[in-house]
């Protein structure tokens, strides 16, 4: 396809849909609904009329594209699953955060619950743990079940599925992946029989009571406003700590904000150390309480062995290092370490390095595959599931056991028959590709490989084979333990250390327990076993115990800001960004609403008091004598600390309640918020130890016998000039302000006299005496109450002298308590908000490129952006551009294969004018989000397109049988039909884009595109739904 257009032609002109005039259509036009009724008056012994009243009617003209409120009326039939962009989505929190002390496990109130009668029966006598579960579900009321592999949470998701159907009402179960969605449709349909699936390209009876989905298609159907979230009761998050996942954990957390409220939720968990503290956040952000379950051991006892036999004569060289109850046993250790010394006599120069990284099965290796396989064999524990960290070891491992067969003749009839049921759909050609052929050959002798190079079909055929024990070696990824519900006998780790996508690394407690669970089936196997093989040398001992022994990975907020979310979130003016970020799960430990409360019932004394104190003080007879044009005063706001300050007007009501002061900026030290007065400070005026400060409206001043002081909000903040401070006097450190009509009020003799008494003062001057507030104001009471923040005196009827050192001490706590409660309500606000900077440089770049408005709109481009999965900005100016109008079907789906391609080698773009063209609009969008502030380079995302599967891409677009299309080197059959489903996904979401915009041309290429790639192998139903 590289030269069918070197050059591109001229662009199209713009094109828009051909619609017939309907005149006729104008005479159907709906009724505007009325916006009162009236209401009959009777009265009310004799019941008869009295007469009518007019009332407003609550909830009318609402719609789903101008409302967020469940009371709207339903949208539009076609709507009502997926709903539509143009869809406000359901939110019913408010502007508050709201809330409760903080949710955890009350299991006070789950005694004496009413006697109901089940919806499901189950044909097992069920645990303690699944008791409470049912408990809590009949009560209502939401759950987080972090339990043991194997421990029946699943049982926990069927009763959530048969009270919903009890109560006729829908529920949702999600899961991380599609594979067990599949696995799950199939389970519950057998159980419930109205059970849908959903999926990117499968819809299966999507009018059943339980629909079975990715979160993914959950968090769509949310910003879409589907009709559907209006019937559920009941949602279920299955392996709940995906939250985790550095990519996808997001999701999870906008589906659990987005949720509303009367929806009650099943959060299924493996063992997590903080589920307490997770609970309290889903609680706090759903305002219901959400109980807390969770069991202390496995109901399968594990027990862990090192092995270190590479051959016939040392095959039983399996030593028991961690037992059933959990105890480490050095002695099986060192054991271990000896025999692995006596095999070798090099062996001791290796001792305590790491394991080999990704070495290819070498013939000791296969010895101890041989030698393990035959020693387990013997004793029955069979089957196992091998897990190994790399994809091509895995194949390699399956090829070496080649002699081996675990098989009997009557098994590999069973086997045989089921392989070539499940491809006898597939063409003719499809059915010998390499890789279905050798899947076959190493079914037949009872060994399977499952990872993500494996074809769907094929995974499914070994997946199926394996819950019947057909298949009794599964050499198997990491991915076969992420929620696929089917257990071994045994688990063997081909090496305890992987590489994560950036370097190698030793598993992590949380990983070894996920992937050792697999091992013992409950009902079957009294004891599980798990192997480690030191293949080449034996672990370090630490590194075995924090493997084993160490506490799981806590659940830690994943939470970014996404393109597609502030799009969705911006397209209701009720909606905001910073509602969703204050309510994640990163911004949950900083919400400390209950200390708020209790500083503020500290204090004793409401935020206003003070303020009515000032101006009852600064009205008095008194007040209005001491405090003249001319007193010198030194004032201790959050903005200065201890500075000199003449007053400039002494009347207050003619200036709002503010009185003008001119303030010295150099004798302010200090920053906001750091304590009460300071005394004797470096920079400020020597105010003796002991003078009497008086607090009002939360400021300080202190009374000088030549001029006093006075505070207020802001320092210079509301004076009648409203002007900005500039220099005066020629100094820099005294400053006034401007005048009226911005002209700066010119300096008369009274105040060039109050500058030179100010610079007297900060140079050392003498300064006058103090003036005492009792006796000066005459007021003592207002001065007392406001300088000591409590009512009444201290040890007596009056109060206690000014310079008594406990006061003081009183005074400095106080100070204490309002600068804490300033930074936990700082902590509460919108401005605090961790990813608060980023939000407004993604803002920027939206704004930048006309995706939003000034005001907040979102304009056409943000609502193309906003519907895409991937890559949103550079999709969606490719198609403003009419980049993609040029080309042909094949073509464009071919430029497209880039944005979903699999990571791995860089390779330059080829010499193609529409992907220079790609490229080109993607260093420019890179080169916008850094000028906005964001940490995106062009080389970054060049590094995120690839170019390996284009040519695949193509040929498969024109039609080539897959096993006729020559793939690059390393790339396996499972990577490239993974690159296709998603290619086409992208083309159903550009194809709606296009319709959106006006693009009739672009939808129906689009369209094409999707049907030429949607074919054969790569696209076979799921055994699953069949």
């Amino acid at each position: 396809w590289g030269g069918s257009y070197a050059v591109t032609p001229p662009l199209p002109p713009p094109r828009s849909w051909l619609r017939a005039p309907e005149p006729r259509n104008l005479f159907a036009l709906d009724p505007t609904p009325a916006l009162g009724g009236l209401r009959a008056q009777r009265d009310p012994k004799s019941g008869s009329l009295k007469g009518f009243t007019e009332e407003l009617l609550p909830n009318v003209g609402l719609s789903a594209k101008n409302s967020l409120s469940l009371r709207r009326p339903p949208g539009p039939p076609q709507e009502n699953l997926w709903g539509s962009s143009t869809t406000f989505p359901f939110w019913g929190f408010g502007g508050s955060w709201g809330g409760f002390g903080g949710p955890g496990v009350f299991w006070g109130c789950l005694w004496g619950s009413h006697p109901v009668v089940p919806p499901l029966q189950w044909p097992f006598k069920p645990d303690p743990f699944q008791l409470w579960a049912v408990l809590c579900l009949e009560r209502g009321q939401s759950l987080l079940a972090a339990a043991h592999t194997s421990a029946g949470k699943t049982a926990i998701a069927e009763y959530a599925i048969a009270l919903a159907q009890r109560h006729m009402a829908r529920s949702i179960y999600t899961s991380p992946i599609k594979a067990l969605s599949n696995q799950k449709f199939r389970d519950f349909r057998s159980t419930f029989g109205s059970v849908g699936l959903l999926t990117g390209d499968v819809q299966l009876h999507p009018e059943a009571s339980c629909l079975v989905m990715t979160t993914e298609i959950l968090r769509s159907m949310l910003y879409n406003g589907s009709d559907v979230i209006r019937d559920l009761e009941w949602v279920i998050f299955d392996e709940v700590h995906y939250i985790n996942d550095a990519e996808r954990g997001v999701v999870w957390e906008e589906v659990l904000i987005m949720l509303p409220e009367h929806v009650k939720l099943v959060l299924l968990s493996a063992t997590i150390p903080n589920a307490l503290e997770f609970a309290q956040w889903v609680g706090r952000t759903k305002r219901r309480c959400l109980r807390v379950l969770s069991t202390q051991r496995r109901p399968v006892p594990l027990q862990h062995f090192l092995y270190t036999g590479n051959g016939p004569r040392t095959r039983n060289q399996l030593f028991l290092l961690l037992d059933a109850h959990g105890a480490l046993s050095t002695q099986g250790y060192y054991a271990a370490v000896e025999a692995k010394k006596q095999q070798s006599s090099k062996s001791g120069q290796n001792f305590g390095a790491k394991h080999p990284t990704m070495a290819p099965t070498t013939p000791g290796q296969r010895g101890m595959w041989l030698a393990l396989l035959g020693l387990l064999q013997e004793r029955e524990q069979l089957p196992v599931v091998a897990f190994t960290f790399s994809r091509s070891r895995c194949d390699d491992h399956a090829a070496a056991i080649g002699p081996m067969d675990l098989l009997s003749p009557t098994e590999k009839v069973r086997s045989r028959l089921f392989f070539q049921r499940c491809i006898g759909r597939l063409r003719g050609p499809d059915r010998r590709l390499p890789q279905v052929v050798a899947m076959g050959e190493l079914l037949q002798r009872g060994v399977g490989v499952h990872h993500g190079g494996v074809l769907p079909l094929l995974k499914e055929v070994v997946e199926m084979l394996f819950s019947q024990g057909l298949v009794k070696v599964l050499f198997a990824t990491e991915t076969f333990a992420m929620g696929l519900n089917m257990p071994a006998r045994t688990v063997v780790f081909d090496s305890i250390r992987k590489h994560d996508g950036s370097n190698f690394r030793d598993l992590l407690p949380g990983e070894y327990i996920q992937m050792s669970g697999r091992a013992g089936r409950r009902g079957l196997d009294p004891m599980g076993t798990v192997i480690i093989l030191c293949r080449g040398s034996v672990p370090d001992l630490p590194d075995l115990h924090r493997m084993m022994l160490g506490r799981p990975t806590r659940l830690q907020s994943q939470f970014r800001l996404t393109y597609p979310m502030i799009l969705n979130l911006l397209r209701a003016q009720e909606l905001r960004v910073q509602d969703l970020l204050r309510r994640s799960y990163a911004e949950f430990p900083l919400r400390r609403e209950q200390e708020v409360g209790a500083l503020w019932g500290s204090l004793g004394v409401p935020c206003n008091a003070g303020g009515s104190r000032q101006r009852r003080l600064a009205d008095s007879v008194s007040g209005l004598r001491v405090l003249v044009p001319g007193r010198v005063v030194v004032v201790s706001t959050p903005r200065h600390r201890n500075a000199l300050g003449v007053i400039l007007q002494g009347s207050i009501d003619a200036y709002g309640g503010v009185t003008p002061l001119l303030v010295s900026m150099g004798g302010s030290i200090g920053a906001y918020g750091e304590g009460p007065p300071i005394i004797g400070a470096r920079g400020s005026p020597r105010v003796p130890v002991g003078a009497p400060w008086v607090s009002l409206g939360g400021f300080h001043w202190c009374l000088w016998g030549g001029p006093p002081i006075i505070g207020f909000h802001g320092g210079l903040h509301g004076c009648p000039w409203g002007g900005p401070l500039v220099p005066m006097g020629g100094s820099p450190r005294y400053w006034c302000l401007r005048g009226p009509h911005g002209c700066r009020a010119p300096p008369r003799p009274a105040l060039g006299a109050a500058l030179q008494e100010l610079l007297r003062l900060a140079g050392g001057g003498a300064a006058p005496a103090l003036l005492d507030p009792a006796g000066s104001l005459r007021d003592p009471q207002s001065v007392w109450g406001g300088c000591w923040g409590f009512k009444g005196g201290v040890g007596g009827p009056g109060p206690p002298s000014p310079r008594a050192p406990p006061q003081y001490e009183q005074f400095g706590a106080r100070r204490a308590l309002q600068q804490q409660l300033e930074q936990l309500q700082f902590q509460l606000s919108d401005q605090s908000l961790l990813l608060l900077p980023e939000y407004h440089q993604r803002l920027a770049v939206l704004r930048a490129l006309g995706y939003v408005s000034e005001g907040g709109a979102v304009a056409l481009g943000g609502r193309v952006a906003a519907g895409l999965s991937t890559h949103e900005l550079l999709v969606t100016e490719l198609l403003l551009g009419n980049v993609l109008a040029a080309l042909s079907p094949e073509e464009s789906v071919t430029l497209l294969a880039c944005l979903v391609g699999p990571g791995g080698p860089r390779q330059p773009p080829p010499r193609i004018t529409a992907v220079q063209q790609l490229v080109a609009v993607a260093q420019r969008l890179a080169r916008l989000q850094q000028d906005c502030g964001l940490s995106t380079s062009p080389e970054d995302v060049e590094q995120q397109l690839s170019f390996g599967l284009m040519e695949v891409v193509y040929e498969w677009a024109r039609g080539v049988p897959f096993a006729d299309i020559p793939r690059p080197a390393g790339v396996q059959e499972g990577t490239v039909v993974r690159c296709i489903q998603r290619l086409e996904e992208m083309c159903r979401e550009l194809r709606q884009a296009a319709r959106m915009v006006g693009e009739p041309a672009l939808a129906a290429k689009m369209e094409a595109a999707s049907t030429m790639i949607k074919r054969d192998i790569v696209f076979a139903a799921s055994l699953y739904t069949q």
